[in-house]
């Protein structure tokens, strides 16, 4: 009866493991997409504007978001009365930060515009990934708080790679970590997103992100306003001159 026992536990054991290695990336991706708004949909996302209150130290500060997919990302804060602004397009960026001493526009590097790019795509580059030249691997399953996620490791043309982790349940996107720079210094990037809501559009999104950078310092956004495909004058994107 105990060798049966075993025998059965062990079976259930191996059913389960490749229940979970069956699915392919790809169709860890595709239900991923179906869950925040379906392929056809995804596809008719041209530009996403976002109005937010970013929390930083205890300190709130408003926040606005403009991508225009694949062709610009601008993100403008004003912490007590100073602006913040990071701009990136296909062509290059520019950021503002009187914080770090940078009062005027300040042409990104190529190092920074590397690791800047997937900002340039709505709801992130893992939804067109082999369109746009990532490489996407299934690395199994990693706890995010009480959830074992599908993790899949993004890797860009330019080589810069993310791990994204996916809810089995619902296959929204809930963590995405990545190396990066802060204060001068490399650093862990985490990224957790939460509170999931469906826009008038259709498309479902996180409405709150916190983000951590390597333990130096947190920021959380919290989502206020949507507006999709609404026209975007290019002209937002260029670099002011001094």
């Amino acid at each position: 009866m105990k060798t049966l026992k075993f025998y059965l536990l062990s079976m259930i054991a191996v059913f389960a493991i490749f229940s979970a290695s069956a699915q392919s990336v790809d169709d860890i991706i595709a239900k991923h997409i179906s869950a925040v708004g379906g392929k056809d949909l995804v596809s008719k996302l041209n530009s996403i504007h976002l109005d937010a209150t970013m929390t930083v130290m205890g300190n709130e500060a408003p926040n606005s978001v403009t991508i225009v997919n694949g062709k610009g990302y601008k993100s403008e804060s004003d912490f007590q009365g100073q602006k913040i602004i990071q701009c990136v397009t296909d062509k290059g960026g520019w950021m503002v930060n009187p914080m770090a001493g940078a009062a005027d526009a300040t042409a990104m590097q190529a190092d920074e515009l590397k690791n800047f790019k997937e900002q340039l795509y709505i709801g992130g580059p893992i939804l067109n990934y082999a369109a746009l030249g990532y490489k996407a691997e299934l690395q199994g399953q990693e706890k995010v708080g009480n959830v074992n996620a599908y993790k899949i490791k993004l890797t860009s043309p330019d080589g810069i790679a993310t791990n994204y982790y996916i809810d089995p349940t619902t296959y929204y996107l809930i963590k995405a970590v990545r190396h990066g720079n802060a204060m001068g210094q490399d650093v862990e990037i985490s990224v957790t997103y939460s509170d999931f809501k469906k826009t008038d559009f259709g498309y479902t999104m996180a409405n709150t992100i916190d983000t951590d950078f390597g333990g130096q310092f947190q920021l959380s956004a919290t989502v206020k306003k949507v507006e999709i495909n609404q026209p975007v004058d290019p002209k937002a994107f260029d670099m002011p001159s001094k």
